[in-house]
């Protein structure tokens, strides 16, 4: 018997009021998502991608539809799911630590148990040393390494990214997705990412799913048959061009 899967999408649209009868964002997207899978979502711009993560993540009320998480269904933000946004929106004011610790001083955790999490969730993601540092002086890939942390230190089942490298260069964009399976693959969390990037999306991914332009509807869902751990030059692997091919055909 198979297990719940972790996400349930059914048939959901999310339309936004306007003067002329609405905006369509979203139009009948199904799909599901098992437990501890990794699935990257693209599309052109205006495709309803952060809709969706929003919808997801229970900020957000689809106008028709049903999501459940862990088989129940999701009316609203819960605890248990982590969201990054592609602005770190670190508190200027606080530390490293004292950002990270934000999520567990709102739940009113105990103080001491409280640094333990987050001093672990600086080890994770590779910032020991920076821990009384303000964000100020913090690099765009560290401040995401930041922001990652305090949307992990909670231990979510689900963790929702929303183009979390779209404003690094490139070369620390792929750093950092470096850094996000080394930590996916110690927390194994069940990660949804939207991004534009066609080669991080299969390098990251068990799942690619692709929407089509304005109304966003499901055109793609693509398993991603590449072993793991992924190594960097299986970005220049017949299998992996094969894969770019047909992600790319979806979109255009």
């Amino acid at each position: 018997m198979n297990p719940i899967p972790a996400l349930v999408i059914n048939h959901l649209s999310a339309v936004f009021p306007t003067e002329d009868g609405g905006l369509h964002a979203l139009t009948d997207i199904s799909f599901q998502v098992q437990a501890e899978q990794f699935v990257c979502v693209l599309g052109p711009s205006g495709s309803g991608k952060t809709t969706l993560l929003r919808c997801l993540a229970g900020l957000l009320s689809p106008t028709q539809g049903e999501i459940l998480l862990n088989g129940e269904p999701l009316t609203g933000p819960r605890q248990g799911v982590g969201l990054v946004f592609q602005k770190a929106n670190l508190m200027p004011w606080r530390s490293v630590l004292e950002n990270i610790l934000l999520p567990l001083e709102i739940q009113g955790l105990e103080k001491e148990a409280a640094l333990d999490k987050a001093r672990q969730m600086v080890e994770l993601v590779g910032l020991q040393g920076f821990e009384a540092s303000l964000p100020r002086d913090l690099s765009g890939g560290m401040a995401q390494r930041v922001a990652i942390a305090r949307a992990l230190v909670q231990d979510p089942g689900l963790l929702l990214l929303d183009e979390p490298f779209g404003s690094l260069d490139a070369l620390t964009r792929e750093r950092m997705g470096d850094e996000l399976l080394r930590i996916w693959q110690a927390r194994r969390k069940t990660v949804l990412m939207v991004t534009h990037s066609i080669s991080e999306s299969l390098f990251l991914a068990d799942r690619v799913l692709v929407l089509s332009p304005r109304p966003g509807r499901l055109r793609l869902d693509l398993a991603v048959n590449l072993p793991r751990p992924r190594l960097a030059e299986m970005r220049y692997s017949p299998a992996f061009a094969d894969l770019a091919r047909q992600v790319r055909a979806a979109i255009e």
